[in-house]
């Protein structure tokens, strides 16, 4: 299959091809090269449609994404040639401090601040917020860009600093956690068990695109979920089957559900 049909059969959207035609871009490039290549920040959705990509290219190993921590959401996609196998892809980390009661930035606020100062969001990762500071994960070509620009977040004044990825301050995850029993593992009555909701609501929300499984929008509520799958609801947050159990004596099967608060 050659390259236009591969990217055809992935994703039908035009944007989603445009983005895999640079993944194939990065891999042939090393390729030609001998030399690792990485793309820019992948959401998880995007993270998913490049491996689907890679496999149906048959492309089963030298590459791996890294968000420079072992949950990162956003994460670049580096492809190593043999000779670099294990090698830590080069990446950026900057913690920017603020002080003062008043001084309280959100995520959206460095987000804008960082737009503002016309970065493109490929080349930002996950901004970690914490009480007095904000790590930050980045594209290497940005690093004195942002020490020298990166000054303020709306009215808040930045102390911008260049760190190590083992200093990220790490944010602590807040879940709930939920057992419950379910009738099959399908989409909609794992998704009304982790929402709180009846099965013929969470059969509407997934027939009306609100919905997706593994970062991947599914409109089929008899859809099969596995257990490690993450599901996300708009409006409602998301969610992490994170183990399957046996069945009851009714023939239900157990399972719990971590939700993101």
């Amino acid at each position: 299959m050659d390259k236009t049909n591969l990217i055809a059969k992935t994703a039908q959207d035009p944007d989603d091809r445009l983005l895999l035609a640079r993944v194939l871009d990065k891999y042939e490039q090393m390729e030609r090269r001998n030399a690792p290549t990485a793309t820019g920040f992948l959401s998880p959705r995007e993270q998913k449609l490049a491996e689907a990509l890679l496999r149906a290219a048959g492309v089963r190993s030298g590459y791996a994404f890294d968000g420079g921590w072992r949950s990162a959401e956003r994460r670049v996609l580096a492809f190593l040639p043999e000779w670099a196998g294990g090698m830590e892809t080069e990446l950026c980390f900057l913690r920017a401090s603020f002080h003062g009661e008043d001084s309280s930035p959100t995520h959206r606020d460095l987000l804008g601040s960082l737009m503002g100062l016309g970065v493109t969001r490929e080349r930002l990762g996950d901004i970690l917020v914490s009480p007095h500071s904000a790590d930050l994960v980045a594209a290497p070509s940005l690093r004195e860009f942002l020490l020298q620009n990166w000054g303020s977040a709306g009215r808040v004044k930045l102390s911008v600093a260049e760190i190590s990825r083992e200093e990220l301050r790490l944010p602590e995850v807040k879940v709930k956690t939920i057992r419950d029993t379910v009738s099959s593992l399908r989409l909609d009555a794992v998704a009304a068990s982790a929402f709180s909701m009846s099965r013929g609501r969470a059969a509407e929300l997934i027939a009306a695109g609100k919905v997706s499984l593994d970062h991947l929008p599914c409109e089929k509520g008899d859809k099969a979920v596995a257990e490690g799958a993450v599901i996300s609801v708009r409006g409602l947050g998301k969610a992490k089957l994170t183990e399957v159990g046996g069945l009851s004596k009714k023939g239900r099967t157990g399972i719990t559900i971590e939700r993101y608060l």
